[in-house]
């Protein structure tokens, strides 16, 4: 096992950088997702680690040793592809067992390891196959074996669910989630999907164009995102905005209104900012109450779409004065449907504010 530091590190292409000088340490034996949109330079890094990228400037260290210069071998760690990138012509255990044999190990060495991470990952029963006999999920499993059999210090997965329909995905989560207690080893995880960081995550890294945007365990990201990008990246379905601007503030909370002319409060510290400031309001989907009357700080509009799935009700509506639309995530006893007319309520305690910066102001509720 072993932890990891980044000092402002650096990676450029030619003229192009693409990570700008990223500062983090990962502990012993956590479980980071970097995530982020495609092209935001989440693989670079990660490949930064495994050495098949050269670090432009910054420094990387694993177990506190300095890994610039060290080729990838070297450092104690193995990674996990999107591809599986299995041999076709090896059996199952011939694939795990490979790169234990090109290292030089004894016959009843590599045949123990292979044994121990099929046990693992409950994968005994296809020792003798090819991968084409094998699904998708299986073939994963086989490439996460290839990399325990080496006892790495640090297991680098690059977006490794991807390939695999949304059944296989959930089930191979859980599989991951139970694989990490198990090493109880340092693992990093590169995806773009923000409900795999979410689940499988002790602390997320929301990266954005080469910067870290913020680092926190999931439910903080959730509940008190840095800023607008962080806010609307994490969460399913996605937090809904609102153009307004600022009425009033006081200790207590802040006051905006609107581009209906709806006067709503926020729990947020408005303070030092000029009345009319042009603010962004947020609030997550089942936060967003849609009600059939009309009350105090409701906000009139229509229902677009009504999705009834059962156990919840998905309520899409005109945004109050504006063209787009909002997402309301409802119980299953609502009685709205497609062309209703609603109400709007916004709880005030779960109502962002971001400034003009799209900084996230500071909560006081």
């Amino acid at each position: 096992m072993a932890n990891l530091q980044f000092k402002a590190l650096r990676k450029s292409f030619g003229e192009s950088e693409i990570l700008h000088g990223i500062d983090l340490e990962i502990q012993d034996g956590e479980f980071i997702v970097f995530v982020g949109p495609s092209g935001c330079g989440k693989s670079t890094l990660l490949r930064c680690i495994a050495g098949l990228e050269e670090i432009t400037s910054g420094e990387l260290f694993i177990g506190g040793k300095p890994m610039n210069d060290v080729p990838p071998a070297k450092r104690g760690i193995a990674m996990v592809f999107q591809s599986y990138a299995l041999y076709p012509h090896m059996t199952v255990a011939e694939n795990m067992a490979f790169g234990l044999k090109l290292a030089g190990h004894s016959k009843p060495e590599v045949a123990a390891a292979v044994q121990r991470a099929a046990e693992i990952l409950q994968i005994e029963s296809l020792l003798d196959r090819r991968p084409k006999a094998l699904s998708g999920g299986q073939r994963q499993r086989v490439a996460i074996g290839r990399a325990i059999v080496r006892k790495p210090g640090v297991f680098l997965f690059d977006e490794p669910l991807s390939n695999l329909d949304a059944g296989l995905r959930v089930q191979m989560r859980v599989e991951l989630a139970r694989l990490h207690k198990d090493l109880a080893t340092t693992m990093v995880y590169v995806t773009h999907d923000q409900v795999e960081a979410m689940t499988l995550a002790n602390r997320i890294v929301v990266i954005n164009q080469g910067r870290i945007e913020q680092v926190g365990a999931p439910l903080e990201l959730y509940h008190q995102p840095a800023n607008r990008f962080v806010a609307s990246f994490i969460g399913s379905p996605k937090m809904n905005f609102l153009p307004c601007h600022l009425v009033s503030a006081t200790e207590t909370g802040a006051r905006v209104r609107l581009e209906d002319g709806t006067v709503l409060a926020a729990g947020a510290d408005a303070r030092g900012l000029a009345e009319g400031t042009a603010l962004t309001l947020g609030i997550r989907p089942e936060r967003l109450l849609a009600e059939t009357a009309a009350g105090e700080g409701t906000a009139k509009t229509s229902v677009i779409v009504a999705e009834h799935l059962g156990d919840t009700v998905f309520l899409y509506v005109q945004s109050p004065g504006g063209t787009g639309q909002l997402t309301v995530k409802a119980q299953p006893e609502n009685p709205l449907r497609t062309g209703d007319e609603t109400h709007l309520r916004f709880p005030a305690k779960h109502c962002l504010l971001f400034g003009p910066d799209e900084k996230t102001l500071p909560r006081l509720l």
